[in-house]
């Protein structure tokens, strides 16, 4: 295991909706249906299903149940409650979110990464913990913030010139976390083993995500670098 060391110091979701139109007419009456779709994790791990209402026929109209409620972009999502949904990673709002993660590193700007952290109102929600905002602000953010630099420092003189490749995601091996475990309240999918590979001069490079929690069927970072650290230090997870 590699790690650089480095010294010192929500994201507004979107819950998507598929809305659709059933239109049938019979003599002189129109008959109307909408319905909304449902989501769940797949016993294989990769994630989200929609199934849609079959069209009814013109003669036999079925009532379509009423979609479900969707907040607006400007709702905070940490403040709803919590949701069975296992994460995609192929979500595009996750991989929107490595993405600011890693322009974050390459600008040495942990601010750009700051709507890719689980959402201080979610974190207020799940911890069965003293003072959870305090505990929030200046240790994870802290770290977070300095797990950035160390990662920027990682890359060096190279950091402009580093592409980033893609991010890896063993779904399989999320875990559901229940009240009571990690000193909480609430529960949420916990998964280790993310890997992110960037390319310097041709050459593959990659470090660890530490973890991962969901917050409403999205992936968010809660420790980029080890989640127990012995001295307030950035550090690059596994780096390769």
């Amino acid at each position: 295991m590699s790690r650089t060391k480095c010294t010192g110091a929500q994201r507004s979701g979107t819950t998507r909706r598929w809305p659709y139109a059933l239109c049938a007419a019979v003599a002189v009456l129109s008959v109307a249906g909408c319905g909304g779709g449902s989501s769940g994790p797949g016993t294989d791990g990769t994630g989200v299903n929609i199934a849609l209402s079959s069209i009814p026929s013109p003669l036999a109209p079925s009532p379509s149940p009423s979609p479900s409620p969707s907040p607006s972009p400007s709702v905070d999502p940490g403040t709803l409650p919590q949701t069975h949904v296992l994460p995609r990673p192929d979500d595009p709002m996750f991989q929107a979110g490595v993405k600011d993660l890693w322009q974050a590193i390459v600008q040495d700007n942990p601010s750009i990464a700051l709507p890719f952290f689980f959402p201080k109102s979610a974190y207020l929600q799940v911890k069965a913990i003293s003072n959870a905002s305090a505990d929030y602000q200046n240790r994870l953010i802290n770290w977070y913030d300095l797990d950035i630099h160390a990662a920027h420092k990682l890359l060096g003189s190279h950091a402009s010139a580093a592409q980033f490749v893609k991010v890896s995601v063993p779904t399989s091996q999320a875990v559901w976390i229940k009240p009571g475990v990690e000193y909480n309240k609430g529960s949420y999918y916990r998964l280790y083993g993310t890997r992110l590979t960037y390319q310097i001069n041709g050459v593959a490079k990659s470090f660890g995500i530490f973890s991962l929690i969901s917050w409403r069927g999205e992936w968010y970072c809660v420790h980029l670098g080890p989640s127990v650290r012995s001295s307030n230090i950035g550090i690059v997870y596994n780096a390769q």
